[in-house]
C-alpha cells in the first residue's frame, strides 16, 4: 500500500509539472485507476470496427491484421509445458528468461527490456506519461488511432501530419506540426499503410525534436519486413521508446504479449500510468521465449506472407483496381473509388464471406486488407471479382 501511495504521489507531481490543473488531474487519475480496463476502452473503437464478419461461420478473417496461423510449434509446446505449472504465479522466472532472450536477440541490455500484456497498454501509457494540455501528441495521418483517442481523453492537443501515399512518415512535417510536443509517435511499418519510415528519418526526428519530448517508435509489424529496428538508436538516450508485439507475425494476438525497449528511468515513468508485467500469464511468456529465437521460421513466414501479398496485388492491378504501393507488412491499401464501408459490407455477402479491414477518415474510399494464407487470398480475389464485377 505504501508503494502504491508513493507512486500515486509521484504521478500527481509529474502531472502538475506538465501543466495539469487540479481539476484536470481527475481525467488522468481515472485512466490510471481503471488500469487495463481503461486501456481496453481506448482500444475498443478500433477493435469494434474490425468486428464485421466475426461470428459468421466460415468467414475469411483478413480485416484485423491477425496472422493467418498460430504460434510456431515450439511456442505451442512451451504453452503446454507452462500450463502444468499454472497453479504458481511465476515458478521458474518465465519473465526473466524472456527478458534475457529478447535482450540477446536485439543486442540491448536486459535492463532496457520490459514485458507487457500486449502493446496496447504501453501505447496508452506513453501518451499519458508524456502528453498533457500543454504538451501535445504528434502522429502521421493515417496511423493506428489508439494514440489519438488517449490524447483526446486526457485533453492533450493532437497534431497529424498527412502521410504521402507509398511513403513513410514525413518527420519534418511532424516536427513542424507541433515543435513543442510531448510525444512524437512513429509506427513503422505503419498501420494501415505498411510503409517504412527510414531509420535515418527517425534519427533526424530524434535529434531535432525538443529535448524534453519523447519519441515512441511502434514496431508491431517489424518482423514482417527486413527494415532495421530503431532499437539501435537507444544507446544511452532517455528520450526514445521502441515498442513491439507478438500479436502479428508470431501469431499470438489472443495470447497477449508485448515489449518495450527503453532506458530504465523511462520504464519507471511508464509504470506510473498503466498496468505492468504483473498481469502477464506464464503461458504467454513461455511461448514468447520459445518463438523469439526462431530466425529461420520467422524468415519463412515472412516470405510466405510476401508471396501472398504480391500475388494478390498483381491480380488487383491487372483488374484495374488501385493498390497503394510500398507495403512491407501483412496489409495493403485498396482504393475502390467508392465508399470503402460499402465494399466492406458487400464482401461479407459473397459466397466466400470475406472480412476486410476498415478505412481511415483521411481516405474514405480506401480499405486496409490483411494478408492471409494463400487460400484466404484466393477467396478474397474471388469475392472482389464478384463485388467489383471484374
Amino acid at each position: 500500500m505504501t508503494m502504491m501511495l508513493e507512486l500515486e504521489k509521484d504521478a500527481k507531481e509529474d502531472l502538475m509539472e506538465r501543466g495539469y490543473s487540479r481539476r484536470q488531474l481527475g481525467r488522468v487519475a481515472a485512466l490510471i485507476g481503471a488500469g487495463a480496463a481503461a486501456h481496453q476502452m481506448l482500444l475498443a473503437p478500433a477493435f469494434a470496427q474490425q468486428q464485421a464478419g466475426r461470428g459468421i461461420k466460415g468467414a475469411v478473417r483478413i480485416g484485423a491484421n491477425e496472422c493467418w496461423t498460430g504460434p510456431f510449434p515450439s511456442g505451442i509446446g512451451a504453452i503446454a509445458e507452462a500450463g502444468t505449472f499454472g497453479n504458481w504465479y511465476d515458478p521458474d522466472n518465465y519473465r526473466g528468461e524472456l527478458v534475457k532472450t529478447v535482450a540477446a536477440v536485439e543486442g540491448i541490455p536486459e535492463s532496457h527490456v520490459m514485458v507487457w500484456p500486449g502493446s496496447g497498454g504501453p501505447l496508452v501509457s506513453s501518451v499519458a506519461a508524456f502528453c498533457s494540455p500543454t504538451k501535445g501528441l504528434v502522429t502521421a495521418d493515417p496511423t493506428f488511432e489508439s494514440a489519438w483517442r488517449t490524447a483526446d481523453f486526457i485533453k492533450a492537443p493532437i497534431a497529424k501530419a498527412p502521410q504521402a501515399i507509398g511513403k513513410g512518415h514525413d518527420v519534418k512535417a511532424m516536427l513542424a506540426a507541433n515543435p513543442n510536443a510531448g510525444l512524437y509517435y512513429i509506427c513503422t511499418p505503419n498501420n494501415p499503410t505498411g510503409t517504412i519510415t527510414p531509420l535515418a528519418d527517425i534519427q533526424w526526428l530524434l535529434d531535432n525534436k525538443p529535448a524534453d519530448a519523447m519519441l515512441l517508435v511502434d514496431e508491431a509489424y517489424i518482423h514482417f519486413s527486413e527494415a532495421p529496428s530503431a532499437a539501435s538508436l537507444i544507446g544511452a538516450r532517455k528520450d526514445i521508446i521502441v515498442m513491439r508485439t507478438f500479436s502479428k507475425l508470431f501469431g499470438m494476438a489472443g495470447i497477449r504479449l508485448g515489449l518495450t525497449f527503453a532506458d530504465p528511468e523511462v520504464h519507471k515513468r511508464l509504470n506510473l500510468f498503466g498496468p505492468t508485467a504483473g498481469g502477464l500469464s506464464i503461458t504467454a511468456m513461455a511461448c514468447g521465449n520459445a518463438v523469439y529465437t526462431e530466425a529461420d521460421l520467422i524468415k519463412a513466414r515472412r516470405a510466405e506472407m510476401t508471396a501472398n501479398r504480391e500475388e494478390t496485388i498483381a491480380w488487383l492491378t491487372s483488374k484495374g483496381i488501385e493498390v497503394q504501393p510500398g507495403s512491407h507488412a501483412n496489409m495493403f491499401m485498396v482504393n475502390w473509388k467508392k465508399p470503402a464501408k460499402e465494399v466492406q459490407a458487400a464482401m461479407l455477402t459473397t459466397p466466400e464471406k470475406v472480412q476486410i479491414g476498415r478505412n481511415w477518415p483521411i481516405w474514405p474510399n480506401v480499405s486496409r486488407v490483411t494478408v492471409g494464407s494463400a487460400a484466404d487470398m484466393a477467396k478474397f480475389r474471388s469475392a472482389v471479382a464478384t463485388v467489383m464485377k471484374v
